[in-house]
């Protein structure tokens, strides 16, 4: 089942296997005051799952942008990046890595890939949520997508 464009509600992916990082995450977007819906995947599996839904228009979902870790079990960050560049219903959606690599054949192979962004977590909570709320700011509410 297809959704109707009137239908569509904006929404945030967020693609993160900790758990412990996924909360901090969901935690720092409730700081910042942000109502956009949030979706998560646990895995790079699970990802693909609902991208592969999002693609087909059988989700209510319009992605404002992907919140993506690099180094997920089963798939990798840079594979969904890849996948997500590729096809044409998502390509524009900014991807924003978000990762505890600072590695530079991560970052530059994330940018080949078409990254918008580049971020590594910060250890500190107080950080990551002034971060998130960087984020937040400019890729849903400032950044005008298609």
């Amino acid at each position: 089942m297809s959704a109707n464009a009137k239908d569509l509600h904006d929404a945030l992916l967020i693609v993160e296997d900790n758990p412990d990082d996924l909360h901090l995450l969901q935690r720092s977007l409730r700081k910042t005051g942000s109502s956009i819906p949030v979706r998560t995947a646990a895995d790079g599996q699970a990802a693909l799952e609902y991208l592969g839904a999002y693609q087909a228009g059988t989700t209510p979902d319009r992605l404002l942008a992907i919140l993506l870790d690099l180094k997920l079990p089963r798939v990798s960050g840079f594979e969904i990046l890849a996948m997500v560049k590729e096809h044409p219903k998502t390509q524009a959606v900014p991807v924003v890595v978000l990762t505890s690599s600072g590695e530079g054949d991560d970052i530059r192979n994330a940018y080949r890939l078409g990254a918008n962004s580049y971020l590594r977590k910060p250890a500190d909570p107080g950080d990551l949520t002034a971060l998130v709320s960087s984020i937040e700011r400019y890729w849903l509410q400032h950044n005008l997508s298609p």
